[in-house]
């Protein structure tokens, strides 16, 4: 019968020099002195190091190496102090928790893939270190009178191995629940946020900032360059600010649809998302594709999703309609860790919808008009209007007609989403134990797929997220790839019980 881990701790400790086990001793006294949180918790983190600190010693590094890894001081007073701290959500934020009771949640997940399978016990720590420099995501989502709000939730945050459908939603409805969830699974790390905390822009950053402090306990070491934070750095003011209100308000507003799109055929799964694909692209050849038709990597794919889903759809008239993220960090530079994108909606009259000639000169002309700072500028404007003609409702008031909005109508508004998080860096020290990274949008009530694209190194990683067995469109989107010469391999789940 296997010993319990902490039989196996105290055989370790007994197996110490007299120094090291003072030094040991000394070790806790010093978490004992940083840590106030409630004696379950407490208990559950001192855990977590003595698990530390049996990998370390599987892997042969010194318990003073080990020690030093470790330092207490990674905790900083984060785990020593009451909570205090809440944030209002921004403008971009507000409507998510209106979603929440339909069995569906704004949730995405952005994953990374190492060269080696992951280390629990070290990641663990990794995250513990890591949480008090992101302050707005250590939180839990709470009622006001007139709105949602984030409260600042000092507790052990923990991670879980990955066992069921991404992005699930997150029990937010229990007192101090976290709003995000890390996940492990092989080789892989994957962060599942809630919406309200972050958009891909700042949850990239927390997951680089983890990975960093993951690889540094390890012992690769690497300095504070490309994206990457200092976990021991205070917050910055500006990263927990609301960016919105930097937006230069407009006379004009626009950016709202309010026509059904075409959506693709094939009956909703009633798990969901029923399947993830990835298609792993080389970015070299996925770059040339599209230069060959004058188009951004992202006009392409827009291309190629609109042919796609028309022969995913046995719809003959209508409008196809692609919600398109935009980082609005690219007209008004901004630290913020916090929701700052809009999107805007490409859109093509389903019979002029032919081949990647006839559609990218005109998918490229509406992404430079409606993704535009000028367009972007007005939807942020007509936001903040809506928001603040609600704002003195009680909450219980308006609840349900903005619950009817987010659940019933938003999605139907789009055949589908691409949303490309860009090219993704890393520090050299750390890049090269990295082999690749994704992102999986959370399934909508109606749309069949949604896309999301995230480039790092050489490798191009689309990935679709699919509520729908039909094949249809993910196998027309290969066939136009494989056809442009884009070299790929295609990667993905096993399709979830139904």
């Amino acid at each position: 019968m296997r010993k319990e881990t902490h039989s196996v701790f105290a055989d370790y400790t007994q197996s110490l020099s007299t120094a090291e086990g003072e030094a040991l001793s000394a070790f806790f006294a010093d978490y004992s002195q940083h840590n106030f949180l409630h004696k379950t918790e407490k208990a559950l983190m001192r855990k977590d190091f003595e698990n530390a600190l049996l990998c370390y010693a599987s892997l042969g590094v010194t318990l003073e190496d080990a020690l030093k890894r470790l330092a207490i001081s990674n905790l900083g007073s984060f785990y020593a102090r009451p909570s205090l701290r809440w944030f209002p959500l921004d403008n971009a934020a507000k409507i998510y928790p209106f979603s929440m009771t339909h069995g569906r949640m704004a949730v995405y997940r952005l994953s990374v893939y190492l060269t080696g399978n992951v280390l629990p016990d070290i990641l663990q720590i990794a995250l513990s270190f890591t949480i008090k420099r992101f302050p707005s995501f250590a939180t839990t989502v709470k009622k006001g009178f007139f709105w949602h709000y984030l409260d600042t939730s000092k507790r052990r945050y923990s991670l879980e191995p990955e066992l069921s459908v991404p992005c699930k939603p997150l029990k937010v409805a229990r007192s101090g629940s976290q709003s995000f969830r890390v996940l492990y699974y092989k080789n892989r790390v994957s962060i599942e946020f809630f919406h309200i905390l972050a958009d891909g822009s700042g949850g990239m950053v927390f997951l680089k900032t983890l990975m960093a402090e993951y690889l540094r306990l390890l012992g690769i070491e690497s300095g504070e360059e490309a994206g990457t934070l200092d976990i021991n750095e205070t917050p910055s003011p500006r990263e927990l600010a609301d960016a919105f209100p930097m937006v230069q308000q407009t006379e004009k507003i626009s950016g709202f649809v309010n026509r059904p799109a075409v959506q693709m055929s094939g009956k909703l799964c009633r798990q969901s998302p029923c399947r993830v694909l990835h298609f792993k692209m080389d970015a070299g050849t996925l770059r040339a594709a599209a230069k060959r038709y004058g188009a951004t990597v992202t006009s392409y794919l827009l291309a190629l999703i609109f042919i796609a889903g028309r022969q995913a759809t046995d719809e003959q008239s209508g409008t196809m309609r692609v919600q398109v993220p935009v980082n609005m960090r690219k007209f008004y530079p901004s630290k913020t860790l916090r929701n700052f994108s809009m999107y805007c909606g490409i859109q093509l009259p389903i019979q002029e919808i032919e081949d990647v000639e006839s559609v990218a000169g005109e998918i490229t002309k509406q992404l430079a008009e409606k993704a535009s700072r000028s367009a972007m500028s007005e939807m942020v404007t007509a936001a903040a209007r809506i928001v603040s003609s609600l704002r003195f409702i009680p909450l219980f008031i308006k609840t349900p007609a903005v619950k009817l909005v987010s659940g019933f109508l938003s999605d139907r508004l789009f055949s589908t989403t691409l949303s490309n998080l860009g090219v993704v860096h890393m520090p050299p020290e750390l890049a090269s134990h990295v082999e690749s990274m994704d992102m999986v949008m959370g399934p909508s009530a109606t749309n069949r797929a949604a896309c999301s694209l995230v480039t790092f190194g050489n490798v191009a990683m689309l990935s679709i997220t699919k509520s729908t067995v039909d094949p249809s469109f993910e196998e027309a989107l290969y066939g136009l790839l494989t056809a442009d010469a884009v070299m790929m391999t295609v990667e993905g789940t096993a399709l979830y019980e139904d």
